[in-house]
């Protein structure tokens, strides 16, 4: 099949589009895709200059997602002196899984030339993933307890680079499995904060409570066209699934998706679509009845509505085993 922008042959087609691209058309789909996200996002605000530059942290896993958005981040950045790039790497302390993942990491930062951040849960907890999984105190899924820790230390690490935005690597299924997981589990709640913490765009709303504006500019482009960019691009990518992914329901939400998408093409787009608009008038709804007010965990003084924020009551119940 050719390419439908050309006579090259097609590497891909996308259903939703009706597009074949070739190599070369679809890489620049994927870049495009990404850069008019950053634009619409405002995340590139008239306040930078060369002399007041912004500091974007991105959550770098060595997975697929987060080294394709660092590499195009980097292309499209790298001769603009408004941004600089700092990767952020969390070792969780899974044992033949992520240091292959940090390997990854440091051979892209170290070919980029961009600053490269590593921390781990056994320095800023003392504990591992491992242990965490096998002991279990809450009797909940390991990402249940792995997402709050990871979000913490992006949280802090952002601060402590003093970052303007903190960017991590979700892709378009990602945030379509959250949106109908969020619909399904009627939680209009975590809707609006889902928007606020990364939906909406930067010129209407800044620093919320002190925490750290976040973006996902690659939540445009679904996940096996992420893949297929970081294969065609020939990028440094740790394939292999993390061994204590166990997160039942949105494995549930995933195989509905892909089912839907593979009979109703741009389902995943449209399921997006209708999701923001209803977020942004919950966010605005949940903003006017105001919320709990913020204050310092007790223990580490991060951001929290109650005297110790959920990362340290899950510390404290791992560390107490």
């Amino acid at each position: 099949m050719e390419c439908t922008k050309c006579d090259a042959d097609a590497v891909m087609h996308a259903a939703y589009s009706g597009n074949h691209l070739c190599r070369s058309h679809f890489l620049e789909s994927v870049d495009r895709r990404v850069r008019k996200r950053v634009r619409e996002d405002s995340l590139l605000p008239d306040s930078a200059t060369p002399e007041n530059p912004e500091t974007w942290l991105v959550g770098l896993s060595g997975g697929k997602d987060s080294v394709v958005l660092t590499d195009i981040l980097h292309r499209t950045f790298e001769q603009d002196p408004r941004v600089e790039l700092v990767a952020l790497t969390v070792h969780e302390g899974i044992q033949g899984y992520r240091d292959a993942s940090l390997a990854a990491c440091e051979e892209l930062t170290e070919e980029l030339g961009i600053e490269h951040e590593v921390v781990s849960y056994a320095d800023e907890f003392d504990l591992e993933m491992d242990d965490v999984v096998e002991d279990d105190p809450k009797n909940m899924a390991a990402c249940a307890y792995c997402g709050v820790f990871r979000r913490d230390l992006l949280a802090k690490y952002a601060s402590e680079y003093d970052a303007d935005k903190l960017l991590t690597g979700h892709n378009l299924d990602d945030e379509a499995e959250t949106a109908l997981m969020n619909i399904l589990e009627g939680n209009v709640e975590q809707v609006a904060r889902h928007f606020d913490a990364s939906l909406g765009s930067f010129d209407e709303r800044g620093e919320k409570d002190g925490m750290i504006p976040r973006a996902k500019p690659l939540r445009d482009v679904p996940e096996k066209e992420v893949a297929l960019y970081a294969r065609l691009a020939d990028l440094p990518v740790h394939m292999a699934e993390c061994p204590h992914s166990s997160e039942a329901f949105r494995g549930e939400v995933q195989d509905l998706l892909l089912s839907l998408e593979e009979n109703h093409p741009g389902t995943r787009h449209s399921i997006m679509a209708g999701y923001e608009e209803l977020a942004s008038i919950a966010a605005d709804r949940y903003r006017d009845d105001g919320e709990e007010p913020v204050g310092e965990c007790d223990e580490c003084g991060s951001p929290t509505t109650g005297d110790v924020c959920r990362k340290c009551r899950l510390v404290d119940a791992v560390n107490a085993v």
